[in-house]
């Protein structure tokens, strides 16, 4: 029954707050300020009195432009667009109803548009490892991204978070600064495969963290396996019917600072509960392409993963400005999962021009690689079809290697939009030899509402 009044009272405020944006004269002024936070503006006010009594109104937007300049499958010039809309509402329940350290969100989010790399870049009978618009998939539809609430106990030394959301939120989590998805959010979700769900997909799930310190602090979270929460249509469910298992993650998170400059490493178990397939064997240890035999099956599966952010730098005294180095690699069960390891590196320079403090400069480098046993397979499958030639429809591609690289400029236009031309070289696209490598033009933009 609070849960219904709770959701009541959420919806007149958020409708409140649209009026406003709409009707209030005093508004206007605040609207495309280049100073204000919002695009929108401050609403006359009545956004602060709101985030005052607890309520934080979210709303954003992410659109992404990838064109093919030269090279991949198909050297047809064009463009794809794709974006993201969110709007949700961060609840300080403290402020609302006198709960002591406790929070709330609840966030949607739209995605819509195309990939470059779905049909230019990569052989469709294989795609590309990577993604040259990060911003894309998980369907044209709406979804409940968040909805879960958190309380800190024993003077907040225990912060335990329960609702629905997903692993990368807490875990392995990581910004997304950049267009490409292989230096974009938690790496881990983009390579265990089938199992670990990044935004905007959400779970049933538990999260619960011990700060040892100020510096470091552990946690552990149990997140339900549903795959069919990945299906059209399923963006708000909420039901546990077409649940395979539990993925478990652990991961022990450090921010100390170096000369005075902060940083962050995280070091990182996860394992899935559900059944897994085996990428080559069948259920008697045999080829399965060359047999025909259904695919092992595995109890679990598992990986790990560490995480490093560091700024080395800071700029004639100004630590908001400087050189950043940050580092991923995720490794993972080569019996079961498609992708055994990944590597990236990236370093970003935060202010580069006295005129143009706020923008940004940014490179980065990442290496996929496909497990061994996959390629195997795909020998195995075409000699038992007797194909050997790329060309042919019926041949399945081998894969191995993927290279992704980037490099970005992000204009600071506003304290509510950012916009980041870039360029991107993939080097052996879907790890296919075959396949030219691709250079492509992206541009990223980023708003706040």
């Amino acid at each position: 029954m609070k849960m219904k009044h709770v959701n009541a009272r959420l919806i007149c405020q958020v409708s409140a707050a649209a009026a406003l944006v709409l009707a209030g004269n005093a508004m206007a002024a605040d609207a495309f300020s280049s100073d204000s936070k919002w695009m929108t503006g401050d609403w006359g006010g009545e956004r602060t009195k709101l985030i005052e009594q607890g309520i934080d109104i979210k709303a954003d937007y992410v659109g992404e432009v990838g064109g093919n300049l030269n090279g991949g499958f198909n050297d047809d010039k064009t463009a794809r667009y794709a974006d993201q809309f969110g709007l949700g509402v961060a609840l300080d329940l403290q402020k609302l109803w006198g709960w002591d350290n406790t929070q709330a969100k609840i966030q949607l989010t739209n995605r819509n548009g195309y990939n470059i790399s779905n049909d230019r870049v990569g052989d469709p009978r294989a795609g590309t490892l990577s993604s040259s618009q990060e911003v894309y998939g998980r369907g044209h539809m709406v979804r409940l991204t968040q909805l879960w609430i958190q309380h800190q106990f024993f003077d907040n030394k225990l912060d335990v978070k329960a609702g629905y959301f997903g692993e990368g939120e807490d875990f392995n989590t990581f910004p997304c600064d950049f267009q490409n998805l292989a230096f974009c959010g938690s790496q881990v979700g983009n390579w265990a495969t089938n199992i670990w769900y990044n935004w905007p997909v959400s779970q049933a799930a538990i999260r619960v963290k011990y700060n040892i310190n100020d510096e470091l602090y552990a946690q552990i979270g149990a997140y339900n396996q549903n795959p069919s929460q990945l299906e059209h249509g399923n963006g708000f469910k909420l039901s546990g019917s077409g649940t395979k298992g539990t993925v478990l993650p652990v991961e022990l998170v450090w921010s100390p600072k170096v000369n005075s400059l902060p940083g962050e490493y995280r070091v990182g178990y996860y394992k899935s509960t559900a059944d897994a397939d085996d990428v080559r064997e069948d259920i008697n240890g045999f080829d399965a392409a060359t047999t025909g035999d259904a695919y092992k099956t595995h109890s679990s599966k598992s990986g790990y993963w560490f995480v490093a952010q560091q700024q080395l730098t800071s700029h004639n005294g100004d630590a908001t400005r400087g050189l950043n180095i940050a580092a991923n690699a995720t490794f993972h069960d080569k019996d079961t999962n498609f992708i055994d390891n990944y590597q990236s590196v990236m370093f970003v320079y935060k202010g580069p021009f006295d005129a143009r403090p706020k923008d940004d400069v940014g490179i980065g480098a990442a290496r996929i690689h496909v497990n061994k046993d996959v390629k195997r397979n795909a020998e195995l499958l075409n000699a038992s079809n007797g194909v050997s030639d790329y060309d042919n429809a019926a041949f399945s591609p081998i894969r191995e290697t993927e290279y992704n690289y980037e490099i970005n400029y992000g204009f600071h236009v506003t304290n509510w939009l950012t916009v980041r031309p870039n360029l991107q070289y993939i080097t052996h696209p879907g790890g296919v030899d075959e396949v030219d490598n691709a250079l492509v033009a992206g541009l990223k933009i980023q708003s706040v509402f």
